[in-house]
């Protein structure tokens, strides 16, 4: 079974924009999973231009499936976040300060040592580790010296080609795929699904665990109403 994990920025960016608590984030997290989605993802970033440090801290009590908390582990207010709450999940991402959207997975060898550092002491504190790669068998290779539990492919090729030529897009997160399960890693993906890509890339992607959607989940709630859109998304899943 792969799980659904909703990303709730962009709703807190709404509330933001206008300042108050309409929409009002918690009851949102609280509806999604009682429309049956299985995890609550959010990822906080320094200038707290959508979901806060407040907003995580109260969704601790709250989330009754799972809480995955996405963000850079250079930054020490978020470790320190992370540590406090004590998550379900932490998803590493190497975003820059004030960077738009997540746009790229770690270089798991440049990189290797901080990760080890940084995920043995997420481990210790009892809390599951995914870090976010592309779907590059080297970057895979990599990732499992790190000691993570999972990785998150960075969807966002397979999505922009989805259209035009998917059966060719789908085949290095096929390939990611067949090695992260052979390496014993669990598997996370995200970035740029939808409706429209979602099954097709759910039945490619052997061993998918779990998908974290925000932006495109979101908006099709506009039109289509949250508990019908996430029903939406979840039978795509099945």
């Amino acid at each position: 079974m792969t799980k659904l994990s909703v990303n709730i920025n962009k709703i807190a960016t709404l509330r933001n924009a206008r300042g108050g608590n309409i929409p009002d984030v918690i009851k949102a997290a609280r509806d999604i999973e009682r429309f049956g989605a299985q995890g609550i993802t959010v990822h906080p970033r320094p200038d707290e231009r959508h979901i806060t440090y407040r907003d995580v801290r109260e969704l601790k009590d709250v989330v009754k499936t799972e809480l995955n908390i996405e963000g850079n582990p250079k930054e020490k207010k978020f470790v320190d976040l992370v540590l406090e709450v004590k998550p379900h999940q932490v998803t590493l991402v190497p975003d820059a300060l004030g960077q738009l959207t997540s746009d790229h997975g770690w270089d798991t060898f440049a990189n290797k040592e901080f990760l080890k550092e940084m995920i043995s002491a997420f481990k210790a504190n009892g809390i599951r580790t995914s870090i976010f790669v592309n779907a590059d068998l080297k970057m895979i290779e990599g990732a499992k010296e790190t000691g993570t539990d999972r990785i998150e492919l960075y969807t966002e090729t397979y999505a922009k080609n989805f259209t035009t030529e998917k059966e060719k897009a789908i085949i290095p997160f096929t390939q990611s795929a067949t090695l992260a399960n052979e390496l014993g890693l669990g598997i996370n993906a995200g970035h740029d699904l939808s409706l429209n890509n979602l099954k097709y890339f759910k039945q490619h992607v052997p061993g998918l665990m779990e998908v974290s959607i925000g932006h495109a989940l979101i908006s099709d709630a506009l039109y289509l109403g949250l508990e019908n859109t996430v029903q939406m998304y979840l039978s795509q899943l099945k």
